[in-house]
C-alpha cells in the first residue's frame, strides 16, 4: 500500500508537463520529441465504470496516479503514469484493467444514440459505426531497489501454452521503467535526469560519485523530494518540502546522519556496542561505502566485513 505522502510527492512531480513529456519522449518514444509540454492537458484520474452484459453487471472503482492527454494529428492520445514501489506480480493485468476502464470511459462519450435509432446494431452497442476510441498509453515507474523479476506482459502470467494456443493468444504488454536500471536513458529535463541518476547512485552506495558530480549544482525542492521518496529517505523528503537545501552535498550529510541516527536509536535498548553494530548494519543495507562506515562508527574494515557476512 502506498503511503499518502509518497503518493502525493510522486503525483506532484509528474504533473509538471515538462517532467511528464520528457519521461514519455525518452522512455516510450525512444528519444523522439513526440509530446510537447505546452499542449499537455490534465485529465480526471478516476476511470471507474460499470461493466454490463446481458445477465451481468459490475461496478469497478479505479483511480490512476497521473493521466494527461495531448493533441496528436487531428485527435488526441491519453497517457498515464503509475507509481510502483514494490514488485507487483500481476502488473500487466493491472495495466490491462486500467487501460480497459479508460476505453470504457471513452465510449461514454458516444452513448448519445436515441432509443429511436433506426440501426439496431448501433442501438445495441451504443456506438455509431464510425465512432472511434482514443489510444491509451500507460507507463509504470518501478522505484524499488530489487531487480524487477515480475511479469512484463500478460503472456508472462499465463501457464505454458502449446504452440497452437500461443499463436492465437492475445497478449498485453506493459511499459515499465526500473529506476535502478535507468542509466541507459538520457533525459533532457534537468530535474528528471538528476532525480533518476542520484537515486541510482544512492541505491549503489556511490555517494562519492554524487558529491563529485553534484557538489556545485543546485537541485530543486521537487527533485529532492522525489529522490527522497524513491530512495526511502524521510530526511530528504522533509528537506525538499522545506526547500532549505540547494545542493546534494548538504543533502548527503543529512542522509548520512539519518542512517546513523536510526542505528543509534535502535541500539539504545541493547547497549552502546549493539547500537554501533546496528548503525553498521543500517549503513550497509543502504550501501554506504565501507570507508565511510569506518570513519563514522570507529569500526575497522575487518570488523565491518564480518558483520556484512552475516547479513
Amino acid at each position: 500500500m502506498k503511503s499518502t505522502k509518497a503518493d502525493v510527492i510522486f503525483k506532484d512531480f509528474w504533473r509538471v508537463n515538462e517532467h511528464f513529456a520528457d519521461l514519455f519522449n525518452t522512455v516510450v518514444f525512444h528519444g523522439k520529441e513526440i509530446l510537447k509540454p505546452e499542449i499537455l492537458e490534465e485529465m480526471d484520474t478516476d476511470v471507474s465504470g460499470v461493466i454490463e452484459m446481458k445477465d451481468y453487471k459490475e461496478t469497478l472503482s479505479r483511480t490512476r496516479d497521473v493521466i494527461k492527454k495531448t493533441a496528436y494529428g487531428v485527435e488526441f492520445v491519453v497517457l498515464g503514469i503509475e507509481n510502483q514501489q514494490h514488485i507487483h506480480y500481476a502488473m500487466p493485468l493491472r495495466h490491462m484493467i486500467y487501460d480497459a476502464m479508460g476505453y470504457l470511459k471513452d465510449t461514454r462519450n458516444y452513448k448519445r444514440l436515441d432509443v429511436k435509432s433506426s440501426d439496431p446494431d448501433e442501438f445495441l452497442s451504443k456506438m455509431r459505426k464510425e465512432d472511434r476510441m482514443h489510444p491509451i498509453i500507460t507507463l509504470t515507474i518501478y522505484t524499488g531497489e530489487k531487480v524487477w523479476d515480475g511479469p512484463c506482459s500478460l503472456k508472462d502470467m499465463i501457464v505454458e501454452m502449446p504452440e497452437e494456443i500461443a499463436a492465437v493468444f492475445s497478449d498485453y504488454k506493459m511499459n515499465l521503467l526500473e529506476v535502478r536500471d535507468s542509466a541507459g536513458y538520457v533525459f533532457r529535463n534537468e530535474d528528471v535526469q538528476s532525480s533518476f541518476e542520484i537515486t541510482r547512485e544512492v541505491f549503489a552506495g556511490n555517494f562519492d560519485g554524487i558529491r563529485e558530480k553534484y557538489s556545485d549544482k543546485r537541485i530543486s525542492s521537487e527533485a529532492l523530494s522525489l529522490i527522497g521518496q524513491m530512495a526511502g529517505s524521510t530526511e530528504l523528503i522533509e528537506m525538499g518540502k522545506s526547500m532549505e537545501v540547494t545542493n546534494m552535498c548538504t543533502a548527503l550529510e543529512r542522509l548520512k546522519a539519518e542512517g546513523v541516527e536510526q542505528g543509534i536509536e535502535q541500539g539504545i535498548e541493547q547497549g552502546m556496542e549493539k547500537g554501533v553494530e546496528k548503525t553498521v548494519i543500517s549503513m550497509l543495507k543502504k550501501n554506504y561505502p565501507i570507508s565511510e562506515i569506518c570513519e563514522i562508527t570507529g569500526k575497522t574494515e575487518e570488523e565491518i566485513l564480518k558483520i556484512k557476512e552475516i547479513l
